[in-house]
Formats: structure tokens, sequence, C-alpha cells
């Protein structure tokens, strides 16, 4: 199951600040894609997708709030996007298709979703058919060699 994927995913000091809100509901599926996200990228796809996911983190005092002070690393924003990537790979898996999208307007994200203030959603993800969830094909991957290097 991809809500389980995600669960299992590793997050600094175990405190495991996502939070996964799973929209099935097509009106506030329709008013999340038209408020929530910001203007100037036209996302209609994101309208058809069957399901949608709300992606956001509860941010603990001393793992998400002290020690990105002093290591300057956001450990709240890479453990939710390393529980929704595991959520991801696991819909590819299934043969789903889906998109992140970061382009979202938090307090409106939170406010349709009913989470409280202390959770912040970070991005939005359609999960469905390849060409419902907005996937992109493999020809609009880079090539590894412009991504990595070998030491």
């Amino acid at each position: 199951m991809m809500l389980e994927a995600a669960r299992k995913a590793p997050s600094a000091c175990n405190k495991q600040p996502w939070r996964i809100a799973v929209v099935t509901d097509e009106a506030l599926r329709l008013r999340i894609v038209a408020d929530g996200l910001l203007p100037g990228i036209a996302m209609p796809w994101a309208a058809t997708a069957p399901v949608l996911l709300a992606l956001g983190i509860k941010r603990t005092p001393l793992t998400h709030r002290l020690a990105p002070k002093l290591s300057g690393i956001d450990y709240a924003l890479i453990d939710a996007g390393i529980a929704g990537e595991h959520l991801v790979l696991q819909a590819t898996e299934f043969g789903l298709g889906t998109c992140w999208i970061g382009w979202i307007r938090p307090k409106v994200v939170r406010r349709l979703i009913g989470w409280p203030a202390g959770i912040a959603p970070v991005a939005l993800l359609t999960v469905g058919k390849e060409d419902a969830a907005g996937a992109r094909p493999e020809r609009d991957r880079l090539p590894l060699d412009d991504t990595v290097t070998w030491l």
C-alpha cells in the first residue's frame, strides 16, 4: 500500500513529521486545485486526477526547529520528501502516475483540508492513470551523465 510505504520512511531522529491527507471527494479536490495552487502555471490535469494527496509537516521542537538552526538543514522537509517519494515509488510499482506539486498556497490548502495550524502543507501529489496524474514521459528525463558524477 502506498501510505504504508510512506509510513515506513526513515526520518531524522525517527520523528516522522509527515502528515498525509487523502482527498478523494471530487468537490474538495476541485476546490483545492482551483484555490490551493499558486497562479501562473496551468495544471489542468490536476483536476482530473482521481486522488489528490496533501503532504504536510508537523515540526518537533528539537529535531525540526533547533537542529536546523545549528546545521542549516531543514530536516522536516527532507523527511517529508523521503516519505512522499516512498509513496510515489510504490504508486509507480502499482502502475499509477503521480505528480508532485510544490506550487501551492499552504494556508489555503491547510484550511481546505482542515489541518490545525501546527501542520504546514508542503506539497500536493496527484495520483491516477499516467495521463490524469500529470506524469512526465521518460523522454523528458535527463541522462545520468548530466546528473551523476563518478569519482
